[in-house]
């Protein structure tokens, strides 16, 4: 089983490289669900650690339906991660409707060519998933990051299930609230790859149902890495 750590922070990413994963996705502002992280974080993770990078693009916290101009910014940003070696992109890109905007998705994976690419959490609010990851699929998207559309995977895992049973390339990555006590049970469900943080909220508020990555961000909210969290963790499905 493949394993993704996201990470914000040159200290988390050796952790999670030096306790076995096979992979990261690094952003910046995780407490609000991540952005785009900096062009010198990227280069000391990369200088630290020797391990698949995945970066995540995001202009700002909020929603995944954006204005021109800041589209030109995620493509700008992409084609400036590309020239510096990162060997994945990590974005979702929806309409006002919360259906997933295609055109710009099929722009990206033209883009990403010879790299992964992953469509993120922003899949956890369109309207019909069933087709949403049929449209993904078909546009060769690699990697669909969902929690199943729920506030956690295991609570999405009968969707989790029916949509890896339903692809044949693209592989469903659950990802959301998994920790030491439930990560086993994604592994024996017969999955191919699991994301997590390795981190828990303090001070947060309750979560929002249909708002996800982090959209309802309370002042307080802090998020506390978790090492002992991230070495059980990657032990359970190795």
């Amino acid at each position: 089983m493949l394993v993704e750590v996201c990470v914000q922070s040159v200290e988390a990413a050796i952790i999670a490289a030096e306790a076995g994963a096979d992979r990261l996705e690094l952003c910046e502002d995780l407490v609000s669900g991540g952005v785009t992280p900096s062009e010198e974080l990227v280069r000391q993770i990369q200088r630290s650690c020797d391990i698949p990078l995945h970066i995540l693009i995001r202009p700002g916290a909020g929603g995944f339906a954006y204005t021109n101009a800041e589209y030109e910014k995620i493509l700008q940003e992409i084609n400036r991660f590309k020239q510096i070696g990162v060997t994945g992109i990590v974005i979702g890109i929806l309409k006002e409707d919360r259906t997933i905007n295609l055109d710009r998705i099929k722009e990206i994976r033209n883009l990403t060519n010879g790299i992964h690419l992953t469509f993120h959490r922003a899949f956890d609010q369109v309207p019909d998933p069933i087709q949403a990851s049929k449209n993904l699929e078909e546009i060769g998207v690699d990697t669909l990051l969902t929690s199943g559309q729920r506030n956690t995977a295991m609570e999405g895992l009968d969707l989790l299930k029916e949509l890896k049973e339903m692809v044949t390339q693209m592989i469903i990555m659950p990802g959301a609230g998994i920790n030491p006590d439930n990560i086993k049970s994604f592994k024996d469900a017969g999955f191919e790859a699991v994301h997590f943080s390795g981190t828990r909220k303090v001070g947060s508020t309750p979560g929002i149902p249909g708002v996800v990555n982090g959209n309802e961000k309370s002042d307080d909210t802090t998020l506390v890495f978790e090492p002992d969290w991230i070495h059980s963790m990657i032990k359970c499905v190795k």
